[in-house]
Order: structure tokens, then C-alpha cells, then sequence
């Protein structure tokens, strides 16, 4: 299976490699695709006063070091079509955020890179829609075919975080991962889904005791793969603390979606 994780914004170089060490054992498990995740800047923060990161010069030089140090390949997002040539460089998969899933500069600037293409599934969307976005990446790759087995030969990928239920709440659809597979391979992004936009007053919130239930129950249905972020001590985390995984709930997430996994192929 797939699985992208790490924390969800660059804090500091300490924070990065501690959590980066903490994962190596997916990284050296051969029935794991692992990508490691983390953000040089948080565009679309609640609050003008939000902590960002450190931005695209000095995170990529982090996130190249971590290339480096623990030869991880990278996952990264973008927000402005001019991003996308020099984070390609450096990173191995450029993820188009919900908000910009339809934001067609952004989307061909991507398609032009040799990088995977990762794009989140806009909250307000019908799963069914998100088809036109990789058509965008697919066409500007020069290929007309469709279908997820084209998708997935032609490195675009669709992310599932949960649509828009009310003001300041988020439900998953698990119709929504067969409706998108129809056309392209889909990862969950289990920590993004339980995550209450705006609810903490000037930031988001979230309930991270639904992560485990909601990725289980994405294994069972069978997804490509899964999208955690997490941290030393996400009660201390400067972005999306609420919904993130401590390394140890990561740990026993993963195990139970391996369980899951097994069961099934018999």
C-alpha cells in the first residue's frame, strides 16, 4: 500500500528529523509505498496570526536534507502555479490542495513536471466531479484515455478528506473511493477528515479518536492508500494538532489496516 505521512507543517529542523527517524520502519517495510510528508507553507490557515512555516526557500532546503538523510521519497503541497517546476525538483509527488482541486493554472503547471500528482478532493465536491481535474493533469501529459489504470500509469492520484457537512464539520463518504476509483487511484487522508474547520475559534479543530475507525473502515472498502500526518506531540503542534496522530497511535493505525489488508486477500 501507499502511505504518506509525517508532520503537517515544517516547524523547525529539530521537529522534522525527529519525526522523519521515528518512521524509517515504513520506509524499510517492502509491502509499504512510503512517502514522507511535510509543508513549507500552510497558505489557507484559518487566521492572518496562523503559524505558515518557514516557506518554499528554506523548506525545501529541509525537505531536501531529509531526501537526504533518511532517502525518503517526498510529498509536498503546492497553492501557486509558479511553485510547482522548483518543488518538483526536490519532491517526488506535488499535492494540489482541496480548496484548488479546480484551479486550472495550478493543476497544469503540475501536469508539466515529471512529479506525481496528488490532488485533494475539494470538501464542497460530488466525488464524481473530480474526474474533470485529472482529465486536466492527463491532457496537459498529452494523453486522452481515461480510467484509473491510465491515471495511475500517468502518475495523478485523487485524496478523499471528507466533504462539507454543516458549518464547521466534516463526514466521510466511503461511496466516494469506489465513485473516484472509477478513474484514478485513491489515497485517504484519514487525519484531514476528522478535522473541524474554524470550530477552535480562529483555527480548525478536530476529533482524532475517529482517525483509526474511518481508516479501518477505508481498508476495508479498499483504498490505494493512506494519508496520516502526525507528530512528537501533536498537543504541541503549531498546525492541525486536533486531528494529528501521535507516532504510537500511528504505529497501531497501520498495524490494524495491515490486519485488515491480509484479511482480505485470502
Amino acid at each position: 500500500m501507499v502511505l504518506i505521512a509525517g508532520p503537517c507543517v515544517i516547524e523547525s529542523r529539530d521537529n522534522l528529523f525527529a519525526v522523519a527517524e521515528k518512521l524509517m520502519k515504513y520506509h524499510e517495510d517492502k509491502n509499504i509505498e512510503f512517502y514522507f510528508k511535510s509543508s513549507f507553507d500552510k497558505a489557507n490557515r484559518t487566521s492572518i496570526d496562523s503559524f505558515r512555516g518557514p516557506g518554499i526557500d528554506e523548506g525545501l532546503k529541509l525537505l531536501d536534507a531529509v531526501r537526504r538523510e533518511f532517502g525518503y521519497n517526498l510529498l509536498t503541497d503546492i497553492h501557486e502555479s509558479c511553485q510547482a517546476a522548483p518543488v518538483a525538483q526536490v519532491v517526488d509527488i506535488l499535492q494540489i490542495p482541496a480548496f484548488l482541486c479546480r484551479q486550472t493554472d495550478l493543476l497544469v503547471e503540475a501536469a508539466k513536471t515529471k512529479a506525481v500528482v496528488n490532488i485533494k478532493k475539494g470538501q464542497f465536491l460530488n466525488p464524481a466531479d473530480m474526474k474533470y481535474s485529472v482529465k486536466k493533469v492527463l491532457e496537459t501529459r498529452g494523453v486522452q484515455e481515461e480510467g484509473y489504470e491510465v491515471a495511475k500509469a500517468n502518475g495523478v492520484w485523487l485524496t478523499e478528506r471528507g466533504s462539507t457537512f454543516g458549518y464547521g464539520n466534516l463526514v466521510v463518504d466511503m461511496r466516494s473511493f469506489l465513485i473516484m476509483k472509477e478513474f484514478a487511484p485513491v489515497i485517504f487522508d484519514a487525519t484531514h477528515s476528522v478535522q473541524m474547520p474554524g470550530a477552535a475559534g480562529g483555527s480548525s479543530g478536530g476529533k482524532r479518536e475517529f482517525v483509526a475507525p474511518l481508516a479501518r473502515a477505508a481498508a476495508a472498502i479498499g483504498t490505494d492508500g493512506f494519508f496520516f500526518e502526525t507528530h512528537v506531540n501533536p498537543c504541541e503542534a503549531l498546525c492541525d494538532g486536533p486531528n494529528m496522530l501521535d507516532l504510537e497511535a500511528l504505529d497501531k493505525t497501520v498495524a490494524d489496516i495491515k490486519a485488515i489488508q491480509a484479511s482480505l486477500a485470502r
